[in-house]
């Protein structure tokens, strides 16, 4: 089956159409734009007018190429800033609407499954408890499971976006915001996961922006190359060099970081912070960077009989 699946996060909005044979997949086309949809969310409540068109701009040249692809089944999943938005229901007719999607808003319940679900599809059987890490705009998700099968899952109010807009107002950010920023983070994600699968959990893959991001510096990738990134492990002690130098330097000089997108800049540097306290909960020091993700997820699922 060949589907297409639009992720419609709180900081970017994403595409994947991929042909889907029982577990396998296939990519054939894969987008991403930074539309920033939570902007300003966590002040007003509601989406904002400039965020929601920037989503739709976005949606009408990923209609063209869905359309150019001949696709079975086509999905939009909406996840923490749809959620949390109180024209999150106006703004989800729209998609279903104006771009004949499938849209739906996915719980954090469902976020964490079909992450997972993405994520481990192409790994190896026998691992032990594995965490998957995905951090996102607004929420962040972490989930343990083994074999396929999910144990423990939560979805917290942490985010790249949220957080960012939370605790930084310097350029470069001031060391006492981004003490709080990390403090806040520390305090909900210890909160979120009781301590016994904390113990359990042997190593970590992360998915979406901040961790593709962050191996992409690591490789000094120019230009972007997910065959690189995918399966890149990247350590704590590099998570912390490249913390000290993106929260140096100014918002300028963090667009032309080798590796790191321009529109993944303002927020990066809560981004790596968010990783770093999900890694310390753990007791890990190293997490492998993936692009499989909801995406994938969702495709998958899509295709299931």
């Amino acid at each position: 089956m060949r589907v297409a699946v639009v992720d419609i996060g709180t900081n970017s909005t994403r595409l994947l159409v991929a042909d889907v044979d029982g577990g396998a997949l296939s990519e054939l086309e894969k987008r991403s734009v930074v539309t920033r949809l939570g902007e300003g969310l966590g002040t007003t409540g509601e989406l904002g007018e400039a965020p929601q068109q920037r989503v739709f701009d976005t949606l009408l040249e990923y209609r063209s190429l869905i359309e150019r692809h001949g696709v079975a089944h086509q999905i939009a999943v909406m996840t923490s800033a749809v959620r949390d938005a109180a024209n999150g229901v106006a703004f989800a007719d729209a998609v279903r609407d104006r771009f004949g999607l499938d849209g739906r808003t996915l719980s954090g319940d469902e976020e964490a499954r079909l992450s997972f679900l993405g994520a481990t599809a192409a790994r190896p059987a026998g691992e032990g408890p594995l965490l998957v890490i995905d951090i996102g705009g607004g929420s962040t998700e972490m989930i343990v499971g083994r074999e396929g099968a999910v144990e423990f899952h939560v979805s917290t109010q942490v985010g790249v976006v949220r957080h960012t807009e939370r605790h930084v107002t310097s350029d470069p950010p001031d060391p006492t915001e981004l003490q709080a920023l990390a403090a806040d983070a520390r305090e909900i994600i210890e909160a979120a996961v009781p301590q016994r699968y904390r113990d359990i959990v042997t190593a970590a893959v992360a998915v979406a922006g901040t961790a593709t991001s962050t191996a992409a510096i690591d490789l000094g990738l120019e230009p972007y190359d997910p065959d690189r990134v995918e399966g890149h492990v990247q350590h704590l002690a590099t998570l912390d060099e490249q913390l000290a130098h993106l929260a140096a330097i100014p918002l300028e000089r963090r667009r032309e970081v080798p590796g790191l997108h321009p529109d993944r800049a303002p927020t990066i540097v809560a981004g790596v912070i968010i990783l770093r306290e999900v890694l310390a909960a753990f007791a890990l020091d190293r997490f492998e960077a993936s692009e499989r993700d909801i995406l994938w997820g969702v495709a998958l699922d899509a295709a299931r009989p």
